[in-house]
């Protein structure tokens, strides 16, 4: 069987560094933080005060309110990127096959706001006695977004969720690309949102000691590969990337961002929340996404990489790249845009794949910031290029996307320039 080619017709995101593509991009060249005080939840007894929220967000311009009231806020964002996604792709969705349109988006946490508040507020009607919200249920769990998205669009094809918590959303990416490739959907809108920026959430990460606690200068507190790193910082957001046929997409005159050619797979199978320190699974599911790809080290010009600005995952990733591609390894880019966006969470793998091929398409990598040259950690290679602090210009014919999770598992994407 004769796999089909699978292109990127359309983008939407909702990130801390803009409420569209375009807003977010401009930003992510710039080197702009968005790590601000957070103003969702008073964090006054936890020790971290700061995330990288989304802001000056309209939701009244994409959803109508009485409709988005019966969201978590997650979902809120989720559709909203897939709202953004349609209408750049430019599909008319009165001549499209519907049947053959699927939605497949990844979550890591789901509708913890409305749990904690449903919890919260359970019990405080004295009157009528302890009762729930009706919508709690359907605000709460993990697979509604990728429901509401189907019904608001009428699209009847595959339709579920991914839960890899961190690589959820690279996850439901490569599920769209199989299927896709396989014959069984023209197009899919695969992504992935998040918005866990509350006191459970917050206190749950602080807990684990896995959030940095710079709230001296929360801009600067993303610092991956830097010997001061000090753990991640807490994001949400939302991205949706368009995959589509490529012969649907060029009966339809749509505009191609890139060709999405390979997908890539596997677990650390070591620790709960750890990385495996040798990079076992990183470097697996990089191998195993260059030979999907039917590509060699030296074929790829840019790594988005995992770099959540944590001491032990910085460096295995670093290990795994460094065994995958050997020489390869010093000629090619590597950025964290963690460093600018803060951990999405289970929407980082849907918007780093964006800004991933977003590279590939404008020739331009995106920076690591944060970084003094004074800051070295001796376990890292820094004849590696990091791109540290300012974005590079220069050609690049395929770039590679990784996400990691807790439980071990990992995911990695890899685009390249589209050519007929």
């Amino acid at each position: 069987m004769e796999l089909k080619r699978v292109v990127v017709t359309g983008l939407g995101a909702v990130t801390p560094l803009g409420n569209t593509p375009e807003e977010t991009w401009k930003n992510i060249i710039a080197g702009v933080s968005g790590a601000a005080e957070i103003t969702q939840c008073d964090t006054s007894k936890f020790k971290t005060h700061f995330a990288c929220e989304v802001k000056n967000l309209n939701i009244g311009d994409y959803l109508d309110m009485r409709e988005a009231r019966k969201m978590d806020r997650y979902t809120q964002l989720a559709l909203i990127s897939a709202i953004q996604a349609v209408n750049d792709c430019g599909m008319d969705l009165k001549k499209v096959n519907k049947d053959r349109i699927g939605v497949i988006y990844g979550v890591g946490i789901g509708g913890i706001n409305t749990f904690e508040t449903e919890v919260k507020y359970y019990g405080v009607h004295e009157a009528e006695g302890p009762r729930f919200s009706p919508f709690f249920i359907p605000k709460m769990i993990a697979d509604i977004a990728a429901g509401h998205i189907s019904i608001h669009f009428g699209f009847h094809g595959p339709n579920y969720t991914t839960t890899s918590a961190c690589a959820s959303s690279c996850n439901a990416l490569a599920d769209a690309f199989n299927l896709i490739r396989l014959g069984k959907a023209d197009a899919i809108l695969a992504g992935g949102a998040e918005s866990a920026i509350c006191a459970c959430g917050v206190g749950g990460f602080n807990s684990m000691k896995a959030l940095s606690t710079r709230n001296d200068d929360p801009a600067r507190a993303s610092r991956p590969f830097s010997k001061s790193r000090d753990g991640f910082v807490m994001a949400e957001g939302a991205g949706c990337l368009i995959l589509e046929e490529l012969e649907h997409a060029k009966a339809r005159g749509a505009k191609i961002y890139a060709e999405m050619v390979g997908e890539g797979m596997s677990a650390d199978a070591y620790h709960i929340t750890a990385s495996h320190p040798e990079g076992l699974g990183a470097r697996l599911v990089m191998q195993n996404a260059l030979e999907d790809a039917g590509m060699k080290p030296e074929d790829i010009d840019y790594i988005n990489v995992h770099g959540t600005s944590t001491h032990v995952g910085d460096i295995s990733e670093v290990k795994a790249i460094k065994d995958v591609f050997g020489e390869a390894a010093y000629h090619l880019n590597i950025s964290s845009t963690k460093s600018m966006t803060g951990h999405l969470l289970g929407a980082a793998g849907a918007v780093e794949a964006m800004l991933t091929l977003l590279a590939v398409k404008n020739d331009i990598v995106p920076p690591t910031i944060n970084h003094d040259d004074d800051d070295k950690d001796e376990e890292i290679d820094y004849n590696l290029n990091f791109t540290f602090n300012k974005a590079q210009k220069r050609t690049v014919r395929a770039g590679l996307s990784n996400t990691f999770g807790f439980g071990g598992h990992n995911a990695c994407v890899v685009f390249k320039k589209y050519a007929e």
